[in-house]
């Protein structure tokens, strides 16, 4: 087999030899070239310790020397470059206590997590597949190297990590690695949340999203998002829907693109529906003021998962508007592009439409049109640049000033005022007819 690899990493590989070491590119970079996938990073393993990798390079980095791992800097590409080792004992789940660096290739490929990552390459000796990573690769499996029960007990993350690598190709988990997972889950509690949120984002915007119920079969987020398990177990007793609470956010995540925003909306959009829920005497299940609460409960979620300020407010805002239905007016429309945010009107409306076709027929058609008449609506507002902030207003607080008024609260409302007038009127937004507006408001 011959893989098509970087002249900088093969020249790295080529100068370690030269100078009497075993060098190959290995891991996801092989993986992901055997898929046809164009790897994020060309990561090499080698028989040479640190020291000895920092003085045959100019340019180097000490990326993680206790474990090994050197970045050597080549026309501003980096690679990281780690020495043969075999871990010590892990005693935190995470971490091994020390590193010991070995001169076999075999023992380093050894410690590493699933099959399908344990594989190596050098473009004269060809593929290093000890633990028959082709042939999982072949059949779609994820498959822990040696026993899955060690590997999960080394470290936790690889149990995030299994789902999240069978997501993101499509693979299923082999039955012994999946009982290893169900076993050990619990034991993602020694995982930092900014490590469970990488792998979560990751999985989330993969072809397969939906995989997260894997993660749900096998108790994974129990540990990280048990809010996301009452939704599982949530029915929805409405015409409205066809699925449980859970199901329907999971076939919601398919219909989104692969964005991190969008994606965790959809997975965070109905969170406050088990605690909502109220059931009529027919029988009917009404989940009022979920909106209002679903934006309270993702931005706990999500500052417990340590996401950025950004995120968390784009995500709660669209949570917080995500069953707002403006009529497809375009007066309408404008108070709601108002009220959501210029920013994230056009996200709103992937939102709803996904959230719309994730529930079942009934009344599908006056839906989708409209909602279809809204985003028309929409797009005239942009065309036309009509004012729905005070971003575009003709008026600022400076023109007032010069006008007369006194700077203070009071300038505020009267812009507000120009802006409600304008929400109604697009055409008078300017100088000239707001001033008038204003003034015969006055008297």
């Amino acid at each position: 087999m011959k893989l098509t690899i970087p002249s900088n990493a093969e020249k790295i590989l080529h100068i370690l030899e030269e100078n009497g070491y075993e060098a190959y590119v290995v891991g996801g970079c092989v993986r992901d070239s055997i898929l046809g996938r164009n790897p994020n990073d060309w990561d090499i393993t080698t028989s040479a310790s640190p020291q000895q990798v920092k003085e045959l390079f100019q340019r180097t980095v000490d990326t993680g020397l206790q474990h090994g791992t050197v970045t050597v800097l080549m026309d501003k590409e980096g690679y990281e470059v780690t020495t043969y080792r075999v871990d010590g004992d892990y005693e935190d789940g995470r971490h091994p206590k020390q590193v010991m660096f070995t001169s076999s290739l075999e023992e380093d490929l050894k410690r590493r997590d699933f099959t399908i990552n344990a594989m190596a390459y050098h473009p004269e000796r060809g593929l290093v597949d000890l633990f028959h990573g082709m042939e999982d690769m072949e059949h779609k499996i994820v498959r822990c190297v040696g026993d899955p029960m060690e590997r999960f007990h080394e470290d936790a993350l690889r149990i995030l990590r299994a789902v999240r690598f069978s997501a993101q190709l499509g693979f299923t988990i082999e039955e012994k690695t999946k009982a290893g997972i169900q076993a050990l889950a619990p034991n993602l509690k020694c995982v930092s949340a900014e490590r469970i949120q990488t792998e979560l984002v990751k999985l989330l915007v993969s072809p397969h999203p939906d995989y997260l119920r894997v993660a749900y079969e096998t108790g994974i987020t129990r540990e990280f998002l048990p809010e996301f398990d009452a939704c599982m177990e949530t029915e929805q007793n409405t015409p409205h829907h066809c699925y449980t609470v859970g199901e329907h956010i999971l076939h919601g995540l398919l219909l989104v693109r692969p964005d991190k925003v969008l994606r965790l909306t959809m997975l965070l959009h109905d969170i406050a529906k088990p605690v909502m829920r109220k059931t009529d005497e027919n029988g009917r299940d009404h989940f009022k003021m979920h909106a209002l609460e679903g934006e309270k409960m993702a931005k706990s979620i999500l500052r417990r998962l340590k996401f950025d300020n950004d995120t968390i407010s784009k995500v709660s805002r669209l949570i917080k508007y995500h069953d707002d239905r403006p009529m497809p007016e375009m007066r309408s429309v404008r108070r709601a592009v108002n009220r959501i945010g210029e920013d994230l009107f056009p996200m709103y409306l992937e939102v709803q439409e996904a959230d719309m076709l994730a529930q079942s027929e009934y009344r599908r058609e006056e839906k989708s049109a409209r909602l279809k008449g809204v985003a028309e609506c929409y797009h005239k507002v942009v065309e036309e640049n009509q004012c729905v902030s005070l971003k575009t207003l003709a008026v600022t607080g400076r023109d007032l000033i010069q006008a007369g008024y006194k700077p203070g609260p009071e300038l505020g409302e009267v812009l507000k005022e120009m802006l409600e007038h304008v929400l109604e009127e697009p055409s008078d937004n300017t100088k000239e007819k707001l001033m008038e507006f204003i003034n015969k408001e006055k008297y």
